[in-house]
């Protein structure tokens, strides 16, 4: 779709506003042709000496009242067609926050955020600039350049309006030439624009590391190199939108020597009142604003275009994840992986291979191994954040494809290791699944994850703003309050993707012997480096580079005296010597 398209179809989605905006111009435009040949027939009438006393004050007093009626129809045009205009903006925002939204990991591995965020904010407002000023802008200009023209030609001298336009066919060229470098100057500003708001996002995520090891003078000088890149890319870009300007100035004052000239010429022969020259003088500086409009219209579409170009390839993005199940809500039972195999894009080998395994309801299935393993890998295919180049799995007796994608991820409570929190209360991060929970629930789901005291203890207990991505808490605090909101969110399969790294051993415990009591029939998957997690759990899975090398319940492993055996030793060691 170009943006031709995008605004066609959106003008007739959104009619009346256009219609009535185009009507006020087209009166605007009627007005302004018609004062000009007023004020010719009241000087012929002066220098005739017929237009006197009362006549001359109702033609003064005519052209007042036209004179209002124009600032009313551009009032009213504006307010029209900007309350139409800026639902476009809109329009695009949800549709892109939408795609946003629908994507996997896969799409955002490849996208940078900061552009993203651009793209939502810059790039929408040029699309947005161009479809309310640039078509309205446009419709006028033109309407006003035909108007003024029939008047010159038909109402004054037709020889006259030949001459004046003479030196426009060289200015179309120009504007030609313009355009192009407008439109590709444009591109590379947003571009531009995107890097800097990229940097500035990065940056300010990971300031704490930027901190950490005193790089403030080195980011600080790479965004003084992108701010100086992106004014570059601006001005460069208004450097080509001011050339339009000089253009139309060259072509006006040459149109307009031409007509003093020849129409000096016509008076003096007789052929033409120095009243209807008078009118085509008025006319001619009527035609500056088409002029000038065609050159800000266009600068507005190229800018516009440039911005299109970049938002809709995100939009046309086709999503990593196809959600066509029909499913929902899901039933939980048993659920089963059959020789899944995946790879990761553009990566050598496999993540996961050939694995197999079998889940009933309310069991609780441990996973261990080494880092890069494939356990987390295990957890995204459950997710459907990516899917298996072969293999298949199921939830009772369905493939997880088959159910609707919203509809598996709310019977999905997930806990990532990287707990992610919002700006806003401790209470409201912990409802964000159940937002009409009450203050007891909330309480209740952060005693069994064993942060109610910790929460207490903050400056407002349970109000506590936690700052953007939680960062008024600890790492351990984020970790149990995201477990503490998976378990509000009481979904049939929890998924504790090494939840507990960042608490103590005491700690996870506490929280694993509450799981047991409050789980309530629901499956558990734990993924944990420490053995310990997982010791309890009714089978336990060892992965080594994407495969299962081991199976069992914690005594059977340790007596198989392989890497599961060797890795509890190891860490009862280590947690020996730590309680010296």
């Amino acid at each position: 779709m170009t943006l031709f398209q995008l605004i066609g179809g959106f003008v007739r989605q959104h009619w009346r506003p256009y219609l009535l905006s185009a009507l006020m111009l087209a009166g605007i435009a009627s007005l302004n042709v018609l004062i000009p040949r007023k004020v010719g027939a009241m000087v012929d009438g002066l220098v005739a000496a017929k237009l006197t006393g009362p006549a001359l004050w109702w033609q003064l007093a005519s052209i007042v009242a036209m004179g209002g009626l124009i600032y009313l129809f551009r009032v009213g045009w504006r307010l029209q067609l900007f309350s139409a205009s800026y639902q476009l903006g809109v329009q695009l925002r949800s549709r892109f926050y939408q795609r946003l939204a629908m994507q996997g990991p896969g799409f955002f591995q490849k996208s940078r955020t900061g552009d993203l965020m651009a793209l939502a904010t810059n790039d929408v407002d040029a699309v947005e600039m161009a479809l309310g000023e640039g078509l309205l802008a446009g419709f006028d200009g033109l309407l006003t350049l035909l108007l003024v023209l029939a008047m010159m030609s038909l109402g004054v001298d037709w020889r006259l309006t030949l001459v004046a336009l003479l030196p426009f066919p060289l200015m179309g060229m120009a504007y030609k030439y313009i355009s192009t470098k407008v439109h590709l100057a444009s591109r590379d500003a947003l571009a531009r624009f995107s890097d800097l708001n990229d940097h500035v996002q990065e940056t300010l995520s990971g300031v704490r590391t930027v901190r950490a090891l005193g790089l403030e003078r080195r980011t600080a000088a790479e965004f003084a190199g992108l701010t100086e890149r992106a004014a570059q890319a601006s001005l460069n870009a208004q450097r080509w939108e001011a050339a339009f300007e000089p253009v139309v100035g060259v072509a006006m004052t040459t149109a307009v020597v031409l007509t003093l000239a020849v129409g000096g010429y016509f008076v003096w022969h007789g052929s033409l009142t120095i009243g209807k020259l008078t009118s085509f003088s008025m006319y001619l500086g009527l035609l500056v604003w088409p002029m000038f409009a065609s050159g800000w219209v266009i600068s507005l579409i190229e800018r516009g275009r440039a911005a299109w170009e970049r938002i809709q390839p995100i939009l046309n993005e086709p999503l990593s994840i196809d959600d066509h199940g029909t499913l929902a809500p899901v039933v939980p039972g048993v659920l089963a992986m059959q020789a899944v195999q995946f790879s990761y894009p553009g990566q050598q080998g496999h993540a996961v291979s050939g694995v197999s395994l079998t889940v009933a309801p309310g069991q609780t299935l441990g996973i261990v191994g080494p880092t890069g393993a494939g356990k987390s890998t295990l957890v995204r295919l459950l997710l459907r954040q990516y899917a298996p180049q072969s293999g298949r799995l199921h939830w009772n007796g369905h493939a997880l494809e088959d159910y609707q994608l919203e509809a598996l991820h709310q019977a999905m409570a997930w806990v990532p290791q990287e707990s992610f929190l919002f700006s806003a209360s401790v209470a409201d991060n912990i409802a964000l699944g159940k937002p009409g929970a009450s203050r007891q629930e909330i309480e209740s789901v952060a005693r069994l994850a064993s942060v109610h005291d910790d929460i207490l203890r903050l400056p407002k207990g349970y109000d506590t703003p936690v700052g953007e991505r939680g960062v008024t808490l600890s790492g351990g605090q984020r970790q149990r309050v995201a477990i503490a909101r998976a378990l509000l969110a009481d979904a049939p399969l929890l998924l504790l993707d090494d939840a507990l790294s960042a608490v103590d051993t005491e700690t996870e415990t506490r929280i694993l012997g509450n799981l047991r009591e409050a789980r309530r029939g629901r499956t558990v998957i734990i993924i944990s480096h420490r053995l310990s997690a997982v010791m309890d759990a009714d089978q336990i899975l060892v992965l080594r580079e994407g495969q299962i090398t081991e199976a069992g319940q914690h005594e059977a492993l340790v007596a198989l005296d392989g890497w599961y055996a060797s890795q509890w030793r190891y860490q009862q060691l280590e947690a020996s010597l730590d309680a010296l």
